[in-house]
C-alpha cells in the first residue's frame, strides 16, 4: 500500500486549479484577488463566506484555493485523521528555499519523528532554563528603552527579540559576530515575501539566499562544539536530543531546524506581544490589573514556577491572540480526494483554514469584537465548546511546539515591561494591522513609555 508521504512526493509543486464545482469565483484575470488578500484578508474571507457559505474558492497569489471556515473546517484539516493534507507541499511554495526542513516542512512518519525529538528542547527542565536566562536579559534591555517620548513598540521589540534569541537560541554573547547573524537572519525572512524570486544582486531574493548560505556556515560551524556542551541554549538542547529509540539529528538537520526555529519563533512572538501590548495601552484598567498580579510576586529574577501565578496574565495572552493570531491563515495540500460536509475536494487542491473566522464567530464568542479576557476564565470558558475554535498556534500533528515557550517569554517580558512602565497612546488610536502573511502593524505602534512610581 502506498503511504501518504509517498503520494505527497509525487504531486506537481503546481496545486491543482480543478476546483471550479466549489462554490466561488477567481476574480480578476490570472490575479484574481491577490491585492484584496494582501490588503484586507479578513474582509474578502467574510465577503466571501456571506455569499457563498463557510465552504468556498477564490483565486489569490497564483493559486485557487478551497477555504473551509470554522472549528470543524479546522478539526477536519488540521487534526487530520485520515491523512489527507501535506503541510510542506503548502509551505514547499514559500518556505523551501531559506527554511527547508524545518518542522512545518515535514510530513507524516517523518515530522512525527523529528517532532518527537525537538520536543526535548521544550521540556520542563529546558524551559526553566529559558526563563532563568530571559528575565535578566529583558530587563537590562527594557532599562535602556527611552521613556517620555513617543517610540515605535513593533520595531524595539523587534530589535530586543533578534538580540534574546542570539542568546537564548543560540547560546551567543551580543556583539558584532551576532549582528552578522541577526541581519542575515532579517535578510531570510524578509526573502520569504519576496515577489521576484531570481537571484540578481543586490536584490532582496538574492540577500536572502546569501543570508541562508551564512547562517548554514555559521551554526554548522558551531555543533561539534554543542554537541559537547552542556549549556542551556536551543541550539545545546536540540544537539542533544534524542528520540524514542536512541535517534539523534545529523549536523545538516540540527543546521535547518536551528534556522527554521528562528524564524518560527521570532517573528511570531514580535506579533505577539506588539498586539497584547497593544490592546493593554487600549485598555489601561487591564494594563493596572497585571502590574497588581506581578507586584504582588514582587521578585527581580523570576522563575518557571513564578509564572503559573500570573492568571490574569494567561487571559490577556489569550483573548489577545484570539482577535490577533499571528498566522490569520494555515495553508495545507490535498495529497488524495476527500470529502468535507459533502464538498468533494480534489487531490492535490490547495486548501486553507481561518483562525482569524474562528476567532470571531459569534455563535462561539460573545461580543467577539470585544476584548474581553475574561470569556477565557473557568467560570466562563468561552473557548471550550468547540475543541477547534481558538487555534492561534494551529492544532493536530503540526500544533506549534512553542506554544508553552511563546507563553513563558511573552508573561516574562511583560512581567519586567509593566513594572517599569505605564505604556499610553493617543487618544482614539486605533493600530493599523498588515494581517497577512503575518499580524503587524502597518505603523510601527506609536506608543509612549512612562515610568511607574514605586
Amino acid at each position: 500500500m502506498t503511504s501518504a508521504a509517498e503520494i505527497a512526493a509525487q504531486l506537481p509543486k503546481k496545486p491543482s486549479n480543478k476546483v471550479s464545482h466549489i462554490p466561488g469565483d477567481t476574480g480578476p484575470f490570472l490575479i484574481g484577488y491577490t491585492f484584496e488578500f494582501l490588503k484586507d484578508f479578513p474582509g474578502l474571507t467574510n465577503r466571501m463566506a456571506k455569499k457563498y457559505g463557510k465552504v468556498f474558492r477564490y483565486r489569490a497569489v497564483m493559486q485557487d484555493v478551497i477555504n473551509l471556515l470554522g472549528p470543524d473546517g479546522n478539526e477536519f484539516v488540521l487534526k487530520d485523521s485520515d491523512h489527507n493534507f501535506s503541510s510542506k507541499l503548502a509551505w514547499d511554495v514559500v518556505l523551501e528555499e531559506l527554511f527547508p526542513n524545518g518542522l512545518m516542512l515535514r510530513d507524516f512518519d517523518n515530522h512525527k519523528l523529528h517532532r518527537k525529538i525537538l520536543q526535548g528542547a521544550f521540556k520542563k527542565n529546558a524551559l526553566e532554563g529559558y526563563v532563568d536566562q530571559m528575565g535578566p536579559l529583558f530587563d537590562e534591555r527594557l532599562a535602556k528603552w527611552p521613556a517620555n517620548k513617543e517610540i515605535l513598540f513593533f520595531d524595539n521589540i523587534k530589535k530586543l527579540l533578534l538580540e534574546g534569541g542570539a542568546q537564548l537560541f543560540l547560546g551567543m554573547k551580543l556583539g558584532r559576530e551576532a549582528d552578522k547573524v541577526n541581519d542575515s537572519f532579517i535578510a531570510a525572512v524578509d526573502a520569504s515575501l519576496a515577489v521576484v524570486r531570481i537571484p540578481i544582486p543586490g536584490n532582496t531574493w538574492w540577500k536572502g539566499l546569501r543570508g541562508r548560505r551564512y547562517l548554514e556556515k555559521f551554526i554548522g560551524g558551531l555543533v561539534a562544539e554543542k554537541r559537547k556542551s552542556t549549556n542551556n541554549d536551543f541550539f545545546t538542547q536540540i544537539c542533544h536530543a534524542t528520540g524514542d529509540n536512541g535517534e539523534v539529528l545529523s549536523d545538516k538537520e540540527v543546521i535547518d531546524h536551528m534556522i527554521f526555529l528562528l524564524f518560527a519563533a521570532h517573528d511570531t512572538t514580535t506579533s505577539t506581544l506588539t498586539s497584547i501590548v497593544y490592546r493593554l495601552a487600549k485598555h489601561p484598567e487591564w494594563q493596572q490589573k497585571l502590574r497588581d498580579e506581578f507586584n504582588a510576586i514582587n521578585v527581580d529574577h523570576l522563575t518557571y514556577d513564578d509564572l503559573d501565578k500570573m492568571e490574569q496574565t494567561s487571559l490577556v495572552f489569550r483573548e489577545t491572540l484570539r482577535m490577533h493570531p499571528a498566522l490569520p491563515t494555515i495553508p495545507r495540500r490535498a495529497i488524495r480526494d476527500c470529502e468535507f460536509q459533502g464538498f468533494k475536494i480534489p487531490k492535490n487542491a490547495a486548501v486553507g483554514v481561518n483562525p482569524l473566522y474562528t476567532h470571531y464567530m459569534p455563535e462561539y464568542w460573545s461580543n467577539p469584537y470585544k476584548f474581553d479576557p475574561e470569556r477565557f476564565s473557568p467560570e466562563r470558558a468561552e473557548h471550550k465548546k468547540h475543541f477547534y475554535q481558538w487555534v492561534p498556534f494551529g492544532g493536530g500533528h503540526h500544533k506549534c511546539l512553542g506554544l508553552n515557550f511563546a507563553e513563558i517569554q511573552s508573561k516574562t517580558f511583560l512581567y519586567h515591561l509593566l513594572r517599569r512602565f505605564e505604556v499610553t497612546i493617543k487618544p482614539g488610536y486605533e493600530m493599523p494591522f498588515q494581517i497577512v502573511p503575518l499580524a503587524v502593524p502597518k505603523d510601527g505602534f506609536p506608543c509612549v513609555l512612562k515610568p511607574v512610581k514605586k
